[in-house]
């Protein structure tokens, strides 16, 4: 039972972690709106009533008691429509709510057990409950009846006698994507434990066998039960277990206690169409040559014919899916990388450079090799592409609360979540999101006061933008805000000992002075509050962004607002470089960093008193870096017309780089410098060539900031 509980476990955490997501989603969508509508009602409803079951079948008991306290609340709003439910403390009990399973779930995930005591948040609910039933009672409505609480005991549906029961035979039939239908099933077998007094359903070995899974997907899942409750309330406990559609009719006792082995056509009918034109009347349990799962009632009542799910049109496929472990994907991709790599080198093979030999087949089929790897590189590398939607929904979160804290009223407005990024960039970008997010609510947004005498509206707005541009995705977020002073900017630096003494601010654009607010320590803030004043925040975004290769751009209009913008790279794992050379040192250039490649004349050269070199271009002067003096690489071309330039740009910082030649363009497969070199200034990686050899990997961002 081990790895089948494991599996349980997985599912439970992956499945209620969406339905907190969505729970979530929804919440922040509406929260400025005065209410919550029906639907918004019914779906809390039945996420929270999904949570309560699975929970109680894994036996977290807490989680099952709190879920069960917040599905009393959207229970009581469903039945009487209450006019006065206060919306905005309605959304802080979710949020909480929320948060605790949240933390719950990773404790969980984490190979813990959930460790937090609910009382004290179900306790807060109940009187936030108490006051909603004050308000129906007020309103001179009835309150509807309690719904009940049952713990689930382990595994186990008990038999009990008596003759006022009813027999109902039911299936349950699920969408064709639902992984792991028979977890699906068991939650619905448990849950249905709570109103009936006996029960069977088939398939039996739901938990054990997994196949058990593609079974119930073909035939359904087969329920018969022995209750006191009537036929439309039977009906409505079958609610809320991603079931697409369910069939439910009564059943005789002896019918009930024959269990599956009759034919599950006959049970509680008397005639059944065929789809032939031969009818079987009055079947008897166990009778006929009709095996079971044969036929299927689809629907069934007075004075109109079964319908036969024999006879349904066939549906359209839908789209299929599967959860995969993540470092199998990870796993995949470096594989991929090597096999790029075990691809240059067989094309580059020194042994093919023969005079005379005739490769005409050998490059055809080399030809479609490159095709064929270049198209499951692209396929692989989407697999790892996840859309922005819930970073970008936890950011809408963060202006909720912090907005709240410093008394602000601050709107979150969303463009292109749907950007799809690296998941591994996904994560290294969360942080420094959150950071600038904060830092446009905390000192981007004035003060009410402040923006009614500025004449603008009393809400402020801050706006979460993403797109695609150039191989790279940017991330912008733009305050309607006060904006940044450079001149109270620059003397802050200058007191912090980040500017030179001897320095003005006229020896600084606007832009520079605005990316001292990423150096370490700095802050405008004088006095240190929850939220900023250590100067840490934006110090953690670059460096965030040095990790996976990206770079933030900082624009600001004094009394106008601000826009900080992340450009990030699409994916990590593989670039498309120029490769070139200095002496026999191979370096690669991304290709997004070229502007222009440039031969050079010795008179376009100026050199100044202190050694330094510049290009004149068009009437622009570039500053020159080469790379043999930087690295002292032996056996490089000494003289500028020997060479060639490329004019590389960052953050709109141009610098020329003087190499030796170009070799070529290449996808390049990135890895880190191994940790016993350390860090290289100018360097971010390096990569392996067609022929075995290194080539370093250029950080033209540090080097253009030189």
């Amino acid at each position: 039972m081990g790895e089948e509980l494991d599996s349980m476990l997985d599912m439970y955490l992956y499945e209620n972690g969406q339905l907190l997501e969505q729970l979530e989603m929804t919440t922040l969508e509406k929260k400025d709106a005065d209410s919550f509508d029906d639907d918004d009602i019914n779906e809390f409803f039945r996420v929270m009533h999904t949570i309560k079951g699975s929970s109680g079948i894994m036996m977290f008991d807490d989680i099952m008691k709190l879920a069960h306290k917040l599905e009393d609340v959207f229970f009581y709003i469903r039945e009487s429509h209450p006019d006065n439910v206060p919306h905005l403390e309605l959304v802080e009990k979710i949020l909480a709510v929320s948060d605790f399973l949240r933390e719950e779930f990773d404790n969980i995930r984490d190979g813990g057990e959930p460790t937090k005591d609910s009382s004290e948040l179900i306790a807060d609910i109940d009187r936030f409950l108490s006051k909603i039933k004050n308000e129906i009672l007020e309103e001179d409505k009835e309150l509807p009846k309690e719904t009940p609480e049952e713990a689930p005991t382990q595994f186990y549906i008990g038999a009990a006698g008596g003759e006022h029961f009813k027999y109902y035979y039911i299936i349950c039939y699920y969408r064709n994507d639902t992984q792991m239908c028979n977890i699906h099933a068991y939650a619905l077998a448990n849950s249905l434990k709570e109103i009936t007094e006996d029960m069977y359903y088939s398939p039996s070995d739901i938990i054990t066998n997994e196949s058990s899974g593609d079974i119930i997907l073909e035939q359904g899942f087969k329920i018969l039960i022995k209750t006191g409750l009537e036929l439309d309330d039977v009906k409505a406990a079958l609610g809320g277990f991603d079931v697409e559609s369910t069939d439910v009719s009564k059943c005789t006792k002896e019918e009930f206690e024959a269990g599956f082995d009759i034919p599950a056509v006959i049970v509680g009918a008397d005639t059944i169409d065929l789809g032939d034109g031969d009818k079987k009347e009055d079947a008897a349990p166990g009778g006929g040559d009709v095996k079971p799962g044969d036929y299927v009632i689809e629907q069934k009542s007075a004075g109109k014919k079964a319908t036969l799910a024999k006879n349904k049109k066939p549906k359209a496929p839908a789209a299929s899916y599967i959860s995969v472990n993540v470092n199998k994907i990870d796993q995949l991709m470096d594989l991929i990388g090597e096999v790029v790599i075990a691809e240059s080198v067989v094309l580059q093979n020194p042994d093919l450079n023969v005079p005379g030999l005739n490769l005409t087949n050998f490059n055809k089929s080399a030809a479609q090799l490159t095709k064929f790897i270049s198209e499951m590189q692209d396929v692989i590398m989407s697999m790892r592409m996840m859309p922005l939607t819930n970073t970008f929904q936890k950011m809408n979160r963060i202006v909720f609360d912090t907005s709240r804290k410093v008394g602000k009223s601050i709107e979150l407005k969303m463009i292109g979540e749907n950007t799809e990024v690296d998941k591994n960039i996904i994560e290294h970008i969360s942080d420094p999101l959150m950071h600038m997010i904060r830092n446009s609510v905390d000192h981007g947004i004035e003060e009410k006061e402040e923006r009614i005498a500025a004449g603008k509206p009393e809400k402020g707005v801050i706006t979460l933008e993403a797109k695609n541009e150039g191989g790279k995705v940017l991330i912008s977020v733009t305050d309607d805000g006060g904006g940044m002073n450079p001149e109270k900017l620059f003397a802050k630096a200058k007191k912090n000992g980040i500017i030179p003494k001897d320095k003005t601010i006229d020896d600084y654009t606007n832009k520079e002075i605005y990316q001292f607010i990423t150096y370490p320590g700095f802050s405008t803030n004088e006095k240190v509050t929850e939220l900023s004043g250590r100067g840490v925040g934006m110090d953690v975004v670059m460096k965030n962004l040095q990790a996976v290769g990206g770079m933030l751009e900082i624009d600001s209009e004094y009394g106008k607002g601000s826009v900080m913008t992340l450009k990030i790279p699409l994916t990590l794992a593989i670039i498309s470089g120029i490769l070139l050379e200095v002496g026999k040192q191979k370096f690669v250039i991304e290709t997004g960093s070229v502007k222009e490649f440039i031969n050079v004349r010795e008179s376009s050269i100026v050199k100044e008193p202190d050694g330094e070199e510049y290009l004149n271009v068009r009437g622009q002067y570039y500053m020159v870096l080469r790379l043999s003096e930087k690295y002292n690489i032996e056996g490089a071309a000494g003289e500028i017309e020997d060479g060639i330039m490329i004019l590389t740009e960052y953050e709109a910082q141009k610098i020329c780089i003087f190499v030796d030649r170009l070799l070529g363009g290449q996808e390049i497969v990135v890895k880190p410098i191994p940790e016993y070199v350390g860090k290289v200034d100018g360097l971010s990686g390096c990569t392996q060539l067609g022929d075995g050899s290194i080539a370093l990997i250029l950080d033209i961002g540090t080097l253009a900031g030189q």
